[in-house]
């Protein structure tokens, strides 16, 4: 799976919306939209906002695996 198929996924099964998730990176939605779209490639440092709110790994986010490991901690 693409990281941006991925990160609509997991936005979908929280029930979040764009807006949501686009004002916690700090950038428009319509910026986010590009991203879920594939249009726009993610910011690694957006990318690791992600995976800590969510609570998964950056290779879950990015589609390196699809084992849900938790955020490791520090």
């Amino acid at each position: 799976m693409k990281y941006n198929e991925r990160i609509r996924e997991i936005r979908e099964d929280n029930f979040l919306t764009q807006q949501k998730i686009a004002d916690l990176l700090n950038i428009g939605q319509r910026t986010y939209a590009d991203y879920e779209s594939g249009k726009t490639r993610i910011p690694i440092d957006s990318i690791l906002i992600l995976a800590r709110f969510y609570n998964v790994s950056v290779d879950y986010i990015t589609g390196a695996s699809n084992v849900k490991h938790p955020y490791p901690k520090k």
